[in-house]
């Protein structure tokens, strides 16, 4: 049998022709009815039907409620349900407010565009799914709305904390400082002490000077009031308003929300101007060790006591969520493992427009008339620092337009902010909400009606649910993207919440969880209030970070002898000049490691070579062979064809005679491969270790480096080794015109180019330089005019101890397990062929105290070489340069986390560093000596370039090209790449020395 209620309704209705009704709301848009126990409505007038609708199958016609508009007039709906036990079952909400529906239906039609359908919420969820996808997204992140920021937070408290820590929290016109102790006892204890402090409007809008000294005041005021202003606490700063992260105790604002302004912040590190406030006092000192938003901070407050924990809310004055993403989404960071927590700052949704049909002319009135219009409107249209406003201009409108208060305006109505968000609270509560809309209305200075009251509760409930189903489809498409992020079927997690208007609103929160289990069924969801704020989850992000720091300065304390000053870079340049000095002179040449040794190379390329030459390149465990023609005149150029060939260990290792007869054979295979066997051709040889050069076809070894060790080539001429190699073939004859060494082979590449290219050097597997040094300074050679390219072999410095002090306990290790102990040390500090070396050594060292790898060390990593220098320049080049340390890591049988990878990118970088600015002393002190040799106040000077250290890494050549100008300001240097090698430079001295041997022929 059908059960009827009958209600009275004003008209007019507002209703016709666009109208929906549905069980869970009055009016609703496009959404069909989910109750087929509301069989049909009618409106009667005067005793007359004068518009109806049924549902056939569930489906309500379009054309529902339509009634004339033309009379204020009474008119009866009337509800036919099919019993009175499914009229009793059904939603309350469908029938929520109908004795009073004169009022409540004029609002409901009035504020349609407020009332938002599941179907317009999960639509709107989709956008802010978009929207998010954008913030991670590198290409799309500047331009994202909503900016997805990496917080740096990637570790929840493990039960090892322990310590007091202070906690700032600023968010909103009050903020806070906490005083919390972390006891580790196995049952994890966590005291507290707080107190609240205001911030007032003038120093909200003032300068931002006034604001952190007024922060540091109320800290210093607390500090005292517990008697702990003489301890250096860590302090965990929640600050709540939209930051640019860069680490965990850096953090800039990127623009002020909530009504603050104060001047000179943007763009700042807050970390930075707080310091800055407390070194000002002078009264009390801190160690701000992280800087967390809200939301973070609330997230790792309930982390602490629900481990399933991972997204955090807060909706009070502003609104804004995090939750942990995996890193391998998040683009703005480097690294692929585990996950970091991302502070959404959700409360600029819509700010790029895609709300535009959401926002109502309420919205938008709200936002033209705040402190940053355009900007957070997302916020604005959920947060308390808005929800009172929207009310009050609501019930101007409608009272402008006569619909509300008789049509009256009182001045206390118009004033913004005098319809606060506790009001509507208040009026919403539970007992009573009539009356309290009556005595707020009242003192708005009006004279409200029975029907105005329940119209203002209505709009109250209209703007706090659209709020509420606001935050619900933003958590829906969290939810979704963590859910897909595990590969789960359905999602277990737990929201951390906190904020006034979810606190205190009588309705928002249960609102809020039946929204979000409306919009992702496939997903149980707990919400957790954080009962102490976000001051305790500040705090316990701070004593992770302080027991990551205390691991962090550990490992800063070995580094810090790899990290090299100004000055002592200036005493590095001081010695080499020295030892420079030592090394030409007669007297102490023979004791001197720095050998300068003359190369018989006293000219450059004039433009009159031309010819075919052959040279040979050999410093490390690669040669090349090359044909280079030279041609002059208006042709004037260089064509070169080359091969490169490997030296297998057992050659560097065996007899000279098989690593000459190796290097031949290799000849003749060039030749054959260009067509040109048995001809005859003048050489040119690179040979890049240590030789005393008696003529320019003359060149003794004095020692291997690099580690060569073929046996009877040291104190032997390497031009008659490679003759006799050549005779013992029998195949071909070659005429060897000059032995060069690679630093003197690039500089003549070079200064074929560039006239003023006076120095050569090497960074590469090892490394070495030369330059043109006055005659009269080069006693080792008779003649006092013109100059002379010496190679100084500067890879010996500091083997009579002169760079002991610089030396670390890494470098010892290094040297004293390589092929040459207490020889070429400063090759060692600075070369290709030892500074992945050095990087192991230091890894090692970490992992045995415990400050990596968790304290495991594998097998390999003990092995000697395994880590080569080519992942430093990897490590450090890399866009994606955690994924590669990962890689190597795993190669080297290391599982690492982030924080791992992290490490060992900063020990590269800080290894590398050092080498080129070793190298860049030494350079310094080169160009210096040429200055001062021809007594100019400043010189113009280009070094020639070559190594796969200087070329391949990404950060070397920038280094040292800085300390050098830096150590030596009155040189003007210009560093110029060898392009195609040394092996061009030694045809070239070849050509040239043909070139002068003809002319004396003639």
């Amino acid at each position: 049998m059908a059960f009827t209620e009958e209600f009275k309704v004003k008209s007019p209705f507002y209703l016709a022709g666009t109208r929906e009704l549905t069980d869970s709301s009055w009016v609703s848009r496009g959404q069909k009815p989910t109750a087929p126990s509301l069989s049909s409505i009618k409106i009667k007038k005067k005793k007359k039907i004068v518009g109806s609708a049924s549902s056939p199958g569930n489906q309500w016609e379009r054309s529902l409620l339509s009634c004339p508009p033309e009379t204020h007039t009474l008119a009866v709906l009337v509800f036919s349900w099919r019993s009175r036990e499914e009229r009793t079952g059904a939603s309350d909400t469908t029938t929520d407010g109908l004795a009073d529906l004169g009022a409540g239906s004029l609002v409901d039609q009035y504020l349609y565009d407020m009332r938002l359908s599941d179907e317009t919420l999960l639509d709107i969820s989709q956008r802010f799914r978009k929207d998010m996808e954008k913030g991670l997204g590198a290409n799309t992140h500047p331009t994202a709305a909503v900016k997805m920021l990496p917080t740096f937070v990637r570790s929840t408290p493990d039960g090892t904390e322990h310590g007091e820590f202070l906690a700032l929290d600023l968010g909103g016109t009050n903020f806070r400082v906490l005083w919390v102790r972390v006891t580790d006892n196995g049952l994890q204890k966590v005291e507290m002490e707080n107190q609240i402090y205001a911030i007032p409007e003038a120093i909200m809008r003032g300068s931002g000077t006034q604001l952190f000294d007024h922060i540091a005041e109320c800290l210093a005021n607390f500090m005292e009031k517990l008697q702990i202003k003489d301890k250096k606490l860590p302090l965990g700063f929640t600050f709540s308003f939209p930051c640019h992260q860069t680490k965990l105790d850096e953090s800039f604002l990127v623009s002020w929300t909530k009504g603050f302004k104060s001047s000179g912040v943007e763009g700042r590190d807050v970390v930075a101007l707080i310091r800055k406030a407390i070194q000002r006092r002078g009264d009390f000192d801190i160690d701000i060790v992280a800087v967390v938003n809200d939301t973070v901070g609330t997230m790792m407050t309930c982390g602490y006591d629900d481990h399933n924990c991972e997204i955090g809310l807060i909706v009070g004055t502003g609104s804004n969520a995090c939750y942990m993403e995996e890193m391998r989404h998040i683009d703005l960071v480097e690294g692929d493992e585990g996950r970091m927590c991302i502070n959404m700052e959700w409360g600029a949704f819509g700010d790029d427009g895609s709300l535009n049909d959401i926002r109502t002319e309420f919205d938008r009135e709200i936002d033209m008339g705040s402190l940053n219009p355009g900007k957070q409107l997302f916020e604005k249209m959920i947060s308390g620092m808005y929800m009172g406003e929207l009310v009050r201009l609501i019930l101007v409108k409608m009272a402008k337009e006569e619909l509300l208060l008789g049509g009256k305006l009182s001045p206390e109505l118009l004033t913004t902010g005098h319809f606060e968000t506790k009001d509507v609270s208040e009026i919403e509560g539970e007992k009573d909400g009539i009356r309290r809309a009556h005595e707020v209305l009242v003192r708005l200075g009006l004279d409200p009606t029975q029907e105005d009251c329940v119209a203002t509760h209505r709009i109250c409930q209209i703007v706090s649910t659209r709020s509420a189903s606001l935050c619900a489809a933003s958590l829906a498409a969290v939810l979704r993207r963590i859910k897909e992020n595990k590969g789960e079927e359905r999602l277990r997690s737990t929201i951390g919440v906190d904020g006034s208007v979810y606190k205190k609103h009588p309705h928002f929160a249960k609102r809020l969880h039946k929204t979000v289990r409306r919009l992702v069924p496939d997903c149980d969801i707990r919400f957790l209030r954080s009962e102490d704020g976000s001051g305790k989850g500040a705090a316990m992000v701070t004593a992770v970070a302080y027991r990551l720091a205390d691991q962090h300065r550990a490992r800063q304390k070995t580094l810090e002898p790899l990290q090299l000053s100004h000055e002592q870079l200036l005493e590095v340049k001081r010695r080499m000049k020295v030892e420079m000095e030592r090394g030409l002179s007669k007297e102490t040449h023979t004791s001197a490691p720095v050998k300068m040794l003359p190369t018989y190379v006293c000219a450059t390329p004039d433009g009159t070579e031309k010819g075919d030459f052959l040279a040979l390149d050999l410093g490390g465990t690669n040669f090349r062979v090359l044909l280079v023609r030279v041609r002059n005149g208006k042709r004037r150029g260089v064509e070169m064809h080359n091969k490169i060939y490997s030296i297998p260990q057992e050659a560097m290792h065996g007899t000279g005679d098989e690593l000459f007869d190796h290097i031949v054979q290799c000849i003749a295979d060039f030749l054959e491969y260009m067509g040109m066997k048995g001809v005859s051709l003048p050489l040119g040889f690179t040979f890049s270790f240590p030789c005393q050069q008696n003529s320019l076809d003359e060149s003794i070894l004095l020692k291997w480096t690099k580690g060569f060790k073929a046996s009877g080539c040291e104190g032997e001429d390497v031009v008659t080794l490679l003759k006799e190699a050549i005779h013992r073939r029998e195949e071909f004859d070659l005429d060897v015109v000059a032995v060069v060494n690679d630093t003197v082979g690039t500089m003549m590449t070079c200064g074929y180019e560039d006239p003023h290219c006076e120095v050569g050097l090497i960074v590469g597997t090892g490394s070495n330089a030369c330059y043109m040094e006055e005659m009269r300074n080069v006693e080792l050679v008779e003649g006092e005019e013109g100059r002379m390219c010496v190679n100084m072999e500067w890879g010996a410095f500091g083997d009579n101890g002169c760079l002991d002090d610089f030396r670390t306990e890494f470098d010892v290790a290094v040297d004293k397990l390589s092929l040459n102990p207490g020889k070429q040390r400063f090759e060692k500090m600075i070369s290709g062929m030892y500074l992945g070396e050095i990087v192991r050594n230091v890894l090692i060292d970490f992992t045995k105290r415990g400050l990596l790898f968790r304290g495991r060390i594998s097998e390999r990593l003990k092995t000697r070489g395994i880590f080569q220098t080519k992942f430093l320049s990897q490590i450090e080049s890399d866009c994606l340069a955690l994924l590669q340390v990962r890689a190597i890591l795993q190669h080297l049988g290391l599982e690492s986390t982030c924080d791992d990878s992290i490490i060992v990118k900063e020990v590269c970088t800080v290894v590398a560093r050092r080498a080129a600015q070793l190298c860049g002393a030494g350079m310094a002190a080169v160009v210096d000596k040429i200055r001062e040799n021809r007594g100019l106040d400043t010189l113009k000077v280009t070094v020639g370039v070559d190594g796969t250290l200087y070329k391949l890494h990404p950060h070397f050549a920038k280094v040292m090209h800085e300390t050098v100008k830096d150590l030596a300001p009155k040189c003007n240097v210009c560093f110029l790449e060898s392009e195609d090698g040394s092996g061009k430079g030694a045809a070239l001295i070849t050509a040239v020395a043909c070139r002068i041997r003809e002319a004396g022929q003639r």
